[in-house]
């Protein structure tokens, strides 16, 4: 097949493809709530039932079972495809996500979230359009496409489409850690699709993440929450520790205080300080990102690694302090600090925890109080780094070149996404994230959105890749 007729079915069929799109997005499959999970596992069985259609393999898993608002409920299932086993060619194994993040008009939408809309620019506005939707129903369009035209897929697919990415991933890295001698055994790379470009004008390639620890700093006083009239100035109150603690964290240039924190931070070398001069990012595109321009950094090679190469600490809230509005003059019995650390190359989350927990429990005793403190990693999530010279990248990086005509960047992202670690430690294979959406899409946000050229030209880049896969020589 010449990828032209390919382009081309997919440029004439772009509408219907924008239909489809809306059928997904019509389903608000939110796994945060339990009001919701009939509708998730609703998205689970449209996607068996598509994948079917299409003559794919489809095994539907049991991923468990979750406590949820007091319920046990099931998790929704993991959807499984296999489409081709001819050993003379690779297998390529694609992830994504059919869950979502809760969305509701009086958040602050300017259209119904799970009403795919388009505006005159292109954009296409709905819950999941862009996370992840769009880029997993793309998957099932280039096998339907290759089908339309007559033309055998050039790769085995293998299909990991999860409903749970969005809640913590319940269950995936147990299937995938089980299956990685069973039904991932023939994959010889990876491939996902489920993040971003860095702007709005290029695309990119991703190759490394951020791993992310969480903690939880609780300090305990009285027996019962107290009043300040009463009783203040005469015991330990746990705010006041507590704020004393979170203050020696972290300072307002985002300077760590936590002793021998940066020791294992690899060092910067000479071949990936040079990717950071050619990419296509401006401070004008976080000051967009961010609606202001308090950033620390006044440089883009700066502020980009703070953002992806090198750790840190931010503080998320208090737990069992007075929030609401208006005046309420207790002293709390208990109080929970939330932060969490993003590590980097070479950080040990294990090594990583111990020198937070000895550091806090270290400047409690300072403070003399008769309270009690205990701090806790609630989730320790490890940091992912690919190499960018990997046949897999070297066939990804030609896809991009032919769709857009451009090289792309080579980014690394601040977030997490602890599944890719997952697929490389338990397969021992390449893992790529390709990204369809622009850095401006919103996921999680209001209003998130994908715009139509990037979903049709998304299409095409993702079957090119396949196509691109195929004709490198092992």
């Amino acid at each position: 097949m010449t990828l032209e007729s390919f382009f081309k079915y997919v440029d004439e069929h772009q509408d219907h493809y924008v239909k489809r799109l809306g059928e997904a997005v019509a389903i608000p499959s939110v796994s945060a709530t339990v009001a919701h999970r009939p509708d998730v596992v609703r998205m689970g069985k449209w996607l068996e039932a598509e994948l079917k259609r299409l003559g794919v393999s489809v095994e539907m898993r049991d991923a468990g079972k979750q406590t949820l608002e007091g319920q046990v409920i099931d998790l929704p299932p993991i959807v499984l495809g296999t489409y081709g086993t001819d050993p003379k060619k690779k297998t390529v194994l694609v992830y994504g996500h059919y869950d979502v993040q809760p969305a509701l008009k009086e958040d602050g939408w300017a259209t119904d979230p799970f009403t795919l809309v388009e505006d005159d620019k292109g954009r296409m506005f709905g819950r999941g359009s862009t996370d992840d939707k769009g880029p997993i129903i793309s998957w099932i369009w280039l096998i339907e496409i290759h089908q339309k035209l007559g033309i055998e897929l050039p790769v085995n697919l293998k299909i990991c489409f999860e409903g749970m990415e969005e809640s913590g991933s319940e269950g995936l890295d147990e299937l995938i850690y089980k299956e990685a001698g069973g039904y991932f055994k023939d994959v010889d790379c990876v491939c996902i699709s489920d993040n971003y470009w860095l702007g709005t004008n290029k695309p990119c390639l991703t190759y490394g993440l951020r791993g992310v620890s969480y903690f939880l700093l609780t300090i305990k006083g009285p027996g019962k929450d107290l009043h300040s009239g009463v009783f203040g100035g005469t015991v330990h109150e746990p705010m006041t520790d507590l704020v004393h603690l979170m203050q020696k964290l972290v300072t307002p240039d985002g300077k760590i205080l936590v002793p021998g924190i940066m020791d294992d931070v690899a060092p910067v070398t000479a071949e990936e300080d040079n990717i950071y001069k050619v990419l296509d990012f401006n401070m004008t595109d976080i000051f967009n990102a961010i609606d202001a321009k308090n950033t620390i950094f006044d440089s883009e090679r700066e502020v980009l690694m703070a953002r992806w190469r090198f750790p840190s600490l931010s503080l998320h809230g208090i737990e069992g302090a007075f929030y609401g509005s208006g005046a309420k003059t207790v002293i709390p019995a208990k109080v929970i600090g939330k932060f969490s650390i993003r590590t980097v190359p070479n950080q040990n989350p294990e090594k990583v925890t111990k020198q937070v927990c000895d550091y806090v429990n270290a400047e409690f005793a300072k403070l003399k109080s008769k309270n009690t403190v205990e701090v806790e990693c609630q989730h320790a999530g490890k940091w992912w780094v690919a190499n960018i010279n990997n046949w897999n990248y070297v066939a990804a990086a030609k896809a991009v070149e032919k769709i857009f005509g451009v090289v792309p960047d080579y980014t690394r992202e601040g977030g997490s996404i602890p599944v890719t670690l997952t697929f490389q430690e338990a397969l021992n294979k390449s893992v790529l994230l390709l990204p369809m959406g622009r850095s401006d899409d919103g996921a999680h946000s209001i209003n998130e959105k994908l715009d139509r050229r990037n979903y049709i030209e998304g299409i095409k880049l993702l079957g090119t890749y396949l196509h691109e896969v195929a004709a490198i020589p092992l």
